[in-house]
């Protein structure tokens, strides 16, 4: 149905950005530089992803931080702040 096709296109897109943010923030990066991966990552991804991007770290960005500091995988995180279904 539509509702569970919106998630999975959501959930798609959260992957997709957490990659990219992770890509950007490096392996083992302080808050400082996922925050300003965040920031960077949303640019990237063109303007309509981007908004929908910016949305997404606003709402999550503790969690996303978090997620990544501790190394978790970008579909674990998305799964995390209930974008994703596990």
């Amino acid at each position: 149905d539509g509702v569970a096709q919106g998630r999975g296109i959501k959930c798609r897109l959260c992957t997709k950005v957490l990659k990219k943010i992770q890509a950007l923030a490096g392996d083992d990066p302080d808050e400082a530089a996922v925050a300003a991966a965040l920031q960077k990552g949303c640019q990237v991804l063109g303007r309509a992803t981007g908004k929908l991007c910016q949305r997404l770290v606003n709402k999550y960005q503790d969690q996303i931080t978090k997620g990544l500091q501790n190394g978790d995988m970008p579909r674990d995180i998305c799964t995390a702040i209930g974008i994703c279904q596990s």
